[in-house]
């Protein structure tokens, strides 16, 4: 396609810079605080609302103080985790010349550039659950299952978070909804409209993931049936990240990889296999429950 040609095929998009959006929520002072940082917090905090929401319902697996103890251990999950896995999975340069983070540690603690890796920071708050459950001698699959109904409210904030930033975008595109953001492409190139990608992933990972984990806790039996509600947390964002990396643009560093799948596909199809595997046989670890709550 010509210069000419793409520059014509994206004059009727929406470009972001008309949006007038900043990834800086304000400055106070000597510090200046991003909408990024924001997203996490409130994430958190939504989610710990929540699931104080949930425990508060017959046969809860925990008692409110492991609610508060587990915001803290799980906020170091997921900032430790986050970043450890994003280093990881990510942490080669986009840039030729430029050394990535593996062979750059002094920038391992330079969260406000940006990297952080979903995968690393849910196996980082795996941990938490398993640190906390242990020392309080609670079931841990239960308290994952309860965690699970929370986590969306995250996913739905820092996937915005990632639009305000202008990153993550997706391919390129002529649907009428694709969006213009600036310097995806070399220096001198008109920008091509692009596929809001962090869009879809905060309406599938969050907005619908929470719709359908809400349902099953609510209005049937599954948090009777440890590891169930887990499974379809582990299925719905598998299957959800998966499916959005068609439309999403490959790390620049990594690109497609040897396999044929990025590296966001690569990292969520176990989490699907591990996710059937859990609804395939939460029955068979069903528990009691009280007999006021109606048969499923």
């Amino acid at each position: 396609m010509s210069l000419v040609t793409l520059a014509a095929a994206t004059a009727g998009h929406i470009r972001f810079a008309d949006l007038h959006l900043s990834p800086v929520a304000f400055h106070a002072w000597i510090f200046t605080i991003r909408w990024y940082g924001l997203a996490y917090l409130a994430g958190i905090i939504l989610g710990w609302w929540y699931l104080t929401k949930l425990i508060e319902q017959p046969g809860a697996p925990m008692a409110r103080r492991h609610v508060d103890d587990f915001v803290f251990y799980a906020t170091l999950g997921i900032i430790l985790g986050g970043r450890i896995g994003y280093i990881l999975f990510y942490g080669e340069s986009p840039r030729p010349g430029v050394p990535g983070l593996l062979a750059s540690p002094q920038d391992w603690y330079k969260l406000w550039d940006g990297g952080m890796s979903f995968h690393g920071g849910a196996l980082g708050v795996v941990l938490a659950i398993w640190w906390l459950t242990r020392r309080n001698d609670l079931s841990m699959l239960r308290f994952l299952d309860y965690v699970a109904c929370s986590a969306p409210f995250g996913l739905f904030l820092v996937r915005l978070a990632n639009f305000v930033n202008s990153e993550l975008w997706g391919r390129s595109t002529d649907v009428p909804w694709g969006i213009v953001f600036p310097d995806t492409v070399g220096p001198g190139l008109p920008d091509p409209a692009r596929h809001p990608s962090q869009l879809y992933e905060a309406g599938l990972e969050g907005i619908v993931l929470f719709l359908i984990l809400s349902f099953l806790f609510w209005r049937t039996q599954a948090r009777y049936k440890p590891g169930l509600l887990l499974g379809v947390f582990l299925v719905g964002y598998g299957c959800a990240r998966f499916f959005v990396e068609f439309f999403r643009e490959p790390d620049a560093q990594l690109g497609i990889l040897p396999w044929g799948l990025s590296m966001g596909q690569t990292l969520s199809a176990p989490m699907i296999v591990v996710g059937l595997w859990f609804i395939l046989t939460a029955q068979n670890r069903r528990i009691g429950f009280p007999s006021h709550v109606g048969a499923a």
